[in-house]
């Protein structure tokens, strides 16, 4: 399984779970175990008591123009940043968590360095909008009504 694939993704869920979440404020959602390479669980996931949530990923862009037909979507962003501050940010993550061997890290992160342009512009053409950590930070402090929230 190519996990760097959006077709190792099932998004007809993921936009019905989203849509359970905007519904009830609650739905099961995946637990993944990356070094064994597959989903290994549920677990019960609550957003009762707010107005909006925010749902990551990197496949997030796949379900933008169905969020945005099932009026699910007050926003869709794809993090634009230094691609070297990326790679060691991942790097360490992985290593961290221990989730494949060292060197399949490596490999792994160079290669998506490589191609982390390319995805930008897959994202940005699914619909999202390239932003910086921090004006998508203020955008959602907007949304969820602090207008002068800084991160």
């Amino acid at each position: 399984m190519d996990w760097e694939s959006p077709l190792s993704w099932d998004a007809d869920s993921a936009v019905d779970t989203i849509a359970r979440l905007a519904r009830d404020g609650k739905a099961e959602v995946p637990v993944y175990a990356i070094g064994a390479d597959r989903r290994v669980a549920t677990r019960p996931f609550e957003v009762t008591g707010s107005s909006f949530f925010v749902a990551e990923g990197i496949f997030a862009a796949e379900i933008v123009a169905e969020c945005r037909r099932r009026d699910l979507l007050a926003g869709a962003y794809a993090l634009r940043r230094p691609r070297g501050a990326t790679f060691v940010r991942r790097l360490a993550r992985d290593l961290s968590e221990q989730r494949k061997a060292p060197q399949v890290l490596i490999r792994r992160g160079v290669a998506l360095l490589r191609a982390e342009p390319a995805v930008l512009r897959r994202q940005t053409g699914l619909g999202a909008e390239a932003a910086r950590a921090g004006e998508v930070l203020r955008r959602v402090a907007r949304l969820a009504g602090h207008p002068h929230q800084h991160q």
